[in-house]
């Protein structure tokens, strides 16, 4: 059993009398609710937030509508919530990154700060990145990989969706604990880059599981390794692809990238109370589990809004030194 599984069963222990209180008896929402999804439809963040309003709309009894907001590394999306009406009914569904490494990406350019202007209800998802390479790559192993870098620095090119991305961060990581250079070649989103990754014109990338999978599945990449320092077992194709604890035992590597739900600040505890139920009925559920998880993502909760906030606030410090560690900056 996964430690996230562990803490999943222990959460509902834990919640288990808040979620039987009715959810109806609070007044809250009073219309519909808006998800905002801070990127483009059909990547990860819309796929999930649109699982999520699914399986909201019957809990909460109003129409639950995702609203697709993108721009700036999501900052665009996120910024529409942090002004929006404090009253509940305009969430955002976040990421790691948007909420807590862009304000030191975007140190002169972001004009809000995520702890200061959104209140926590609850982390919904974790995951990982995968390194993969072209098929037609001669590494047949992540050690393959890594003494090929260290025999041409610089030669290897890795392709990520954009400077200042999960990708890019673990690309950097990597590089500082094998003390080997492959080249980052950043692209305006991960489709560009896997495009180019098919075609040969560069040889690997970091990327979320669920836009490479397809091309693991029909043989056109070959993984190599998972950015968590966990192998990642619930994927089947992944089970026998090795974690960075075995790869680079000591390094700390544990890339793991997490969305999380949040209100505007000042929004009344008790729709924050509602909207943290209605999402642990959610997220707790078998049928968010098996739509998720071949998606390459598990199911995560907190048990209060309180908790998400500390993890949140954790969370800040470890991406700040990834972004610090990276040198990258988008202002």
């Amino acid at each position: 059993m996964t430690t996230l599984r562990r803490r999943a069963l222990l959460g509902a222990a834990l919640m288990g009398p808040c979620l039987a209180t009715p959810l109806r008896a609070q007044g809250f929402p009073t219309r519909p609710v808006r998800i905002i999804a801070p990127f483009p439809p059909g990547g990860a963040v819309d796929i999930t937030a649109r699982l999520l309003a699914e399986r909201l709309q019957p809990i909460l009894g109003q129409p639950v509508l995702v609203e697709n907001r993108g721009g700036a590394g999501g900052n665009l999306g996120a910024e529409a919530v942090a002004r929006a009406e404090p009253d509940g009914h305009t969430i955002l569904l976040g990421t790691a990154t948007i909420l807590a490494a862009n304000k030191f990406l975007y140190r002169r350019s972001m004009t809000f700060d995520p702890l200061r202007d959104f209140a926590p209800v609850t982390r919904v998802s974790t995951g990982t990145v995968l390194l993969v390479v072209n098929a037609d790559r001669p590494w047949r192993s992540f050690q393959e990989l890594v003494a090929a870098a260290r025999a041409q620095p610089g030669r290897i090119t890795m392709g990520s969706s954009g400077t200042g991305t999960v990708s890019h961060f673990t690309l950097a990581s990597l590089n500082r604990a094998a003390g080997i250079e492959i080249t980052h070649v950043p692209y305006r989103g991960g489709g560009p880059a896997i495009t180019d990754l098919l075609a040969g014109s560069i040889d690997m990338m970091f990327d979320v599981i669920p836009a490479l999978m397809p091309h693991v599945r029909s043989g056109r990449f070959r993984p190599l390794a998972v950015g968590s320092a966990e192998r990642i077992t619930f994927v089947p194709e992944l089970r026998d692809v090795p974690g960075m604890r075995e790869l680079l035992p000591g390094s700390g590597i544990d890339m793991q990238s997490w969305y999380a739900v949040v209100a505007p600040a000042r929004t009344p505890p008790a729709a924050i109370t509602r909207l943290h139920q209605a999402l642990l009925q959610v997220v707790q559920s078998e049928d968010y589990r098996s739509r998720l998880e071949p998606l390459g993502f598990e199911p995560v909760f907190d048990p209060s809004p309180e908790a998400f906030g500390a993890y949140w606030r954790e969370q800040e410090r470890v991406w700040q030194g990834l972004v610090e560690a990276s040198g990258a900056t988008l202002d």
